[in-house]
């Protein structure tokens, strides 16, 4: 199980091969509740919004909510890591969901989570 961050699955949608291989091939296909709200913002149309929700079904996607352990946990990254490393709001978010299930978070933007300790980080690259 990993925790898919949003860049991944926008390859995906793109019609990247590389990112099809490996969702296609994955098993228990995660998605942090803010991932799944940012893919929806970057559907352009109705049809675009459709074609997500069905490739999400196909794979059995799970989008874990926002807990209040994840959001106090997102608030203290974004403390710690903004001022140095601009750690924005969704990656403290989606962050602090990978740590508190214990998944990897799988990622081609390994830069915007580096800093945070203990982030089990997957790199994907296109």
């Amino acid at each position: 199980m990993k925790l898919v961050d949003t860049d991944v699955i926008i390859w995906y949608m793109r019609g990247n091969e590389k990112a099809a291989e490996v969702l296609d091939n994955m098993n228990n296909i995660i998605l942090s509740a803010v991932t799944y709200m940012e893919l929806i913002q970057g559907m352009r149309n109705k049809v675009e919004l459709s074609s997500l929700e069905t490739t999400l079904t196909i794979w059995k996607a799970s989008i874990f909510p926002i807990t209040e352990d994840i959001s106090d946990h997102a608030t203290s990254l974004v403390k710690q890591h903004f001022h140095s490393h601009s750690l924005m709001l969704a990656d403290a978010l989606i962050a602090a969901t990978a740590l508190h299930y214990q998944l990897p978070l799988l990622t081609g933007n390994d830069k915007h989570y580096r800093m945070i300790a203990n982030l089990n980080l997957e790199k994907f690259r296109i």
